[in-house]
């Protein structure tokens, strides 16, 4: 017989990990509290739209899915930064050739539960999770008409930055937690598609209105509109909490976000009716307690600023595969193994996220930071194996998340010394690029 494994989780995380379960010959049973987002009844879970980049795609085609998934995604090849007057500037993300995707969460989603049916895993919508027992390896659910328990050699809790067996696991002995949410929160709105039925901007594009300590993003959709997302303090001036009527709304767009404003026919019913959501990072530790072990938002949810919330948690897929693979199967040594691995990458694109709020919202529109960008890609262009941006190490390479923060930590030393020179507006294009790169000793 087939050893049992247990997925708590069937969004994004839970969907590909048992995928990568069943393809390893185990007898999957994947539980989720929400009902199947295929119905077409289905209501409820995040819209927002996903950035899906290497390391996302790397785990898709391991499972031999990346394919289907491509002709779910729109190319973005930079930031598109927009500013009050209306103007744009293009900031490419690397080098030719080199894009991430836009991608619809819910679409992907759908996608990943039915190649996980395809794989012979049994999935159970309306199954909410009340807890575990990680002595026994047992899981409680709830559905609307009765309590189950299900029994399984493994449990895999893959159920988000608010798990349920995160939260069993809390009242176990030197178990660790701690949450950070920012002081901005979030809200989702639109630009539909023109009355001719094609795009109101550049669609191979990530755009961003940054205004210092808030900023408007957009990315494109299939169905040729862009998913809006405003990231405000919840509270102060401006706020969520300042914008109470829809004057405040119009005046608010309309002295920030003008040109974003006149492609956002519906606005104020869309500023009314979606809510407003908070923004958490998530550490705890450890991740595995005897055969149960937390992976992807469950053991380290962190903040959208780097796209890669979603790729780090396939990520975390694709290590424990490969880990399985090493060890002969799972076991509770490839579970400790597992997170001794992975938990210094958390930690680091944990913090790598929460910096690159401050850079979208501000620095890109710096001149000062727009001209050491301009140098590193100078350097990147010259010297292309020893000198890699940090933007690029994260989300274009192998490096690891933690190897790319100690890098990108010594390359910003050496840029500070660089950009404290006084003339620098003016000879940084005759200066000594290697002497620069040599002292890089990695």
């Amino acid at each position: 017989m087939k050893e049992k494994v247990t997925i708590i989780g069937a969004g994004l995380v839970g969907s590909l990990l048992s995928i990568f379960m069943a393809k390893k010959g185990y007898a999957v049973t994947t539980f989720e509290g929400r009902s199947d987002p295929r119905n077409r009844y289905f209501e409820g879970g995040r819209s927002i739209n996903l950035a899906l980049s290497h390391r996302g795609l790397k785990a898709l085609d391991k499972v031999g899915i990346r394919k289907k998934v491509d002709d779910l995604c729109i190319p973005m090849k930079g930031r598109m930064v927009h500013d009050l007057e209306g103007n744009t500037n293009f900031q490419p993300y690397g080098k030719e050739g080199q894009f991430i995707n836009s991608v619809s969460r819910s679409g992907l989603n759908k996608l990943l539960l039915k190649e996980a049916e395809d794989a012979g895993v049994q999935i159970n919508f309306n199954h909410k999770c009340l807890g575990i027992d990680d002595q026994k390896t047992q899981a409680y659910f709830v559905t609307k008409r009765q309590s189950i328990s299900e029994s399984s050699s493994f449990i895999l809790a893959a159920d988000g930055a608010f798990s349920a067996v995160r939260n069993a696991l809390l009242k176990t002995p030197k178990f660790n937690y701690e949450q950070h949410y920012i002081t901005a929160g979030y809200k989702e709105l639109t630009i539909p598609a023109t009355d001719t039925g094609d795009f109101a901007m550049e669609p191979n594009a990530l755009h961003i209105w940054p205004r210092g300590k808030y900023m408007l993003i957009a990315l494109p959709n299939l169905d040729k509109s862009f998913t809006v997302t405003l990231f405000l303090p919840f509270d102060g001036d401006p706020s969520f909490e300042k914008l109470n009527t829809e004057e405040d709304i119009e005046y608010f767009f309309k002295s920030q976000f003008p040109d974003a404003l006149e492609l956002m026919p519906d606005l104020k019913h869309d500023f009314r009716s979606n809510p407003t959501s908070g923004l958490v990072t998530v550490r705890c530790f450890p991740w595995a307690k005897d055969n149960t072990l937390l992976i992807g938002d469950a053991a380290h949810a962190i903040v959208p600023f780097y796209g890669q919330g979603m790729n780090a948690g396939f990520e975390d897929c694709l290590v424990l595969d490969q880990i399985v693979e090493d060890k002969g199967g799972l076991s509770q040594d490839a579970l400790r193994y597992y997170q001794e691995r992975r938990k210094p990458d958390a930690e680091a694109i944990a913090d790598l996220a929460l910096y690159n709020f401050i850079e979208m919202r501000d620095k890109v529109a710096d001149p000062r930071f727009l001209l050491q960008k301009t140098i590193e890609r100078k350097l990147h262009q010259k010297y292309p194996e020893k000198w890699i941006p940090l933007y690029s190490m994260v989300t274009f390479s192998e490096y690891s998340y933690s190897e790319a923060l100690t890098i990108g930590n010594k390359q910003q030393e050496i840029m500070d010394k660089v950009m404290s020179d006084p003339q620098i507006e003016s000879n940084w294009e005759v200066m000594d690029l290697e002497a620069i790169v040599s002292q890089l000793d990695i």
